[in-house]
């Protein structure tokens, strides 16, 4: 094998015809004969090229709906063959079997397909064979074959076919071997992925992640870590899909916080009204509902305004001048919202390191979908939470029940802690938080800080009393002791939702009595690591 291989024969065979026409007249332009199948040959013909159909190869027509057309020796033993092995050269030369040595396929679109609702018998006669079975026997055979699988290497084959005249490289023809294996994994996973849903295997034997690299990253959570994002092809709108109008590249961190920014705040229906969190490092420092978003904005903020410096900012809805120019007092990394007017857009254009993002809509927080973390060794796989806990789904379980002005604030607070990292206490009132403790190893820690976080917001405002008197308290799961919710008491909290289920929670409902609180059971937990 020589490192130049020239490129005389090419076969294209693709559903995405996208670039099609255009690449295929350079490739004969070049000399390249073409050979191709079906639609593709068709589309080529009408524009005027010489194409040899595959049928007059192999001598057989598509048969079966298409099924079958390529899967024949002429096919694959022209991809496979070793142009430097004398016995494979004969096998060639005895059955008629021409080198290809440029193979263009792109799949059935079958994630496409599933995306769009089909039936099980549609998505069924949407997976590709005889494209997976080419392309990795023309990767397989990368020290003589060119395999492209994305419309968007054609620019770059034909440019390496002008810089070598009309040959490639082998460390060109093992990159495109690599993309094109990467390829059919990922088509593979796909269907793994549809299958197992289709069948309702939650914990099928094997599990294929797959995805296409979105952007490569400067360097991950810190400057040593390399790092690139990689999307699932899903058009769930959020960061993944959104539109950057301004602002630098976003880094790993901007990705992973503006992502739980995002979801956080599509818990809150736009037909509810505004509003707003705040983020940094993938926990709420605030989070609100106003009568528009400039006030959430505010109510946000003022829960805890030292963190906010340099957070991300999500609204439930359209980013409007009034709150551009509010969040713009501060230093912010990055605003996503579902969309933004003009005048918003034209506050940010003086910020020009702040990265503002659309996207069209707000994700569902009720669709299921999977959390997966790698550990040494193997993966974690789990449904995410999408838990929801309506006023039905609540138990009073105290003496004093809460008023329905404090069953608001409880939902409210209850829909933050979801996001919250554990362990999490939460304090809200008149839909706002006012303080947040997060994250602690303790339960009672962490309802220790979010009182502090309070009671410095007061010192700030120059207010009478802490914003916790007279406010709600949700706890992601259950208090094992009374100290956490009596510490929440002491602070001014007045009710409290939490899951229950604790060992001793006679004795925690008995302190929540005697300390005069009102207090709901959810029967779920919120841990969030």
């Amino acid at each position: 094998m020589t490192d130049l291989q020239p490129v005389r024969r090419a076969l294209l065979s693709v559903s995405d015809k996208t670039g099609l026409v255009e690449f295929a007249t350079s490739l004969a332009a070049r000399g390249i004969d073409l050979i191709s199948t079906g639609g593709t040959a068709k589309t080529l013909r009408e524009a005027g090229l010489k194409v040899a159909d595959v049928a007059d190869l192999t001598g057989f027509p598509e048969m079966m709906d298409g099924r079958v057309k390529t899967l024949h020796p002429v096919v694959h033993g022209g991809l496979l063959a070793l142009r430097d092995d004398a016995d494979h050269v004969a096998s060639m030369e005895a059955h008629g079997i021409g080198p290809i040595d440029l193979l263009v396929v792109n799949l059935y679109p079958f994630e496409a397909t599933v995306a769009a609702g089909a039936d099980y018998a549609t998505a069924i006669e949407n997976i590709d064979i005889g494209g997976p079975a080419m392309i990795r026997a023309a990767a397989k055979n990368h020290a003589f074959v060119n395999v492209v699988v994305d419309v968007e290497d054609y620019t770059a084959v034909l440019a390496e076919l002008d810089a070598h005249d009309g040959q490639t490289t082998y460390a060109y023809r093992q990159k495109l071997a690599l993309t094109a294996y990467a390829r059919t994994g990922a088509y593979d996973a796909a269907v793994s992925s549809w299958m197992s849903g289709a069948l309702g295997e939650t914990t099928p034997r094997r599990r294929a992640f797959a995805g296409t690299l979105a952007q490569t990253l400067r360097y991950g959570e810190n400057p040593h870590q390399a790092a690139a994002f990689y999307t699932d092809g899903a058009d769930t709108p959020g960061v993944a899909t959104a539109v950057q109008h301004q602002g630098k590249e976003l880094s790993y961190n901007n990705i992973n916080d503006t992502d739980a920014a995002f979801r956080l705040v599509a818990e809150f229906a736009p037909e509810d009204g505004p509003a707003v969190a705040i983020i940094k490092h993938a926990n709420p420092c605030g989070v609100a509902r106003g009568a528009t978003f400039a006030e959430a904005f505010g109510r946000a903020f003022y829960c805890d305004r030292t963190s906010a410096f340099g957070g991300i900012v999500a609204l439930n809805g359209t980013l409007d001048e009034d709150t551009a120019t509010a969040i713009s007092e501060i230093f912010t990394e990055v605003v996503i919202a579902p969309d933004a007017t003009d005048g918003a857009k034209a506050v940010f254009a003086a910020k020009k390191n702040l990265r503002l993002l659309t996207t069209a809509g707000l994700p569902d927080p009720l669709a299921p979908r999977l959390a997966v973390r790698q550990v040494s060794g193997g993966w974690l796989v789990q449904d995410d939470d999408v838990g929801h806990i309506t006023l039905d789904d609540l138990k009073v379980v105290t003496d004093k029940a809460p008023t329905d002005d404090q069953m608001a604030d409880l939902l409210f607070a209850w829909r933050v802690a979801k996001h919250v990292k554990s362990n999490a206490i939460i304090y809200a009132k008149g839909g706002a938080t006012v303080g947040i403790g997060a994250g602690q190893m303790s339960r009672v820690d962490s309802s220790t800080i979010a009182a502090l976080k309070a009671k410095r917001m007061e010192e700030e405002l120059g207010l009478a009393e802490s914003t916790a008197i007279g406010s709600v308290v949700a706890s992601d799961a259950f208090f094992p002791f009374p100290d956490g919710l009596l510490a929440a008491a002491e602070a001014g909290a007045t009710a409290v939702i939490q899951p229950g289920g604790s060992m001793r929670d006679d004795s925690v409902i008995e302190a929540a009595n005697e300390a005069g609180l009102a207090m709901v059971f959810t029967g779920m937990r919120h841990f969030r690591h």
